[in-house]
């Protein structure tokens, strides 16, 4: 990523930066894409630019797991347009600082409109930013997460929606994993959705042209 496409939050350990919010782009450019981003601008570019593309940081890929958890009995998109505001309200999902929060960050958060007001969700990212910091003071959270996969992406070959599964071995593994560090929110559907958008899976159809481009990728 370069620095250019960065924005950063300030917490109390130090500057973070995250991507800014994705450049709208309209799905008129006649390129081949999976269907379930339609027209949205918003989410064309979230197909095309990360959906997908394999996440190795640790802190990205908590970020994601706490996102994917708020998107339980929701679409992504609602998460997607709310993302800015979660790393607002979570403090750049800085996990030392989430897993501090007391009663009265949680009333501040449940007073949070920009975000899914949810307790039991925002009770839940506590105890998995402490679950998280435990699991980092041993190791690490990324290798934990894709040797699940043999530390690769299982590229699949599927040609319609119908054909991708709610969930998989890999992530009923993973699930049953993390639930035994003390995460919660982290059911077989919400771990396979989160094992394709970080690029564990490749589940753009064959004939999105995404596919082809994280196929060459991964294969490097």
């Amino acid at each position: 990523m370069k620095s250019g496409s960065l924005t950063t939050v300030t917490t109390t350990s130090g500057t973070l930066a995250f991507p800014r919010v994705i450049a709208e782009r309209t799905n008129t450019d006649r390129k081949q894409r999976c269907p379930w981003p339609g027209e949205d601008p918003l989410y064309v570019a979230y197909h095309d630019d990360e959906w997908g593309v394999p996440e190795r940081d640790d802190r990205a890929l908590y970020e994601k797991l706490v996102l994917d958890g708020f998107q339980a009995g929701l679409s992504w998109i609602t998460i997607l347009r709310k993302r800015e505001a979660f790393r607002r309200a979570f403090h750049g999902f800085d996990p030392e600082r989430i897993a501090r929060y007391d009663a009265r960050s949680i009333e501040r958060l449940m007073r949070d409109p920009g975000i899914v007001r949810n307790r039991a969700k925002i009770v839940a990212t506590v105890g998995n930013a402490r679950a998280y910091l435990e699991l980092m003071e041993r190791g690490s959270f990324s290798e934990l997460l894709w040797e699940l996969t043999g530390g690769r992406t299982i590229v699949n070959r599927r040609r319609k929606l119908s054909e991708v599964p709610a969930e998989s071995e890999e992530s009923r593994a993973m699930s049953k994993t993390l639930k035994a560090h003390g995460f919660k929110f982290c059911g077989p559907t919400i771990c396979y959705a989160f094992m394709q958008a970080v690029g564990m899976v490749n589940d753009h159809l064959v004939d999105c042209f995404r596919h082809a481009v994280l196929s060459r990728l991964t294969a490097e």
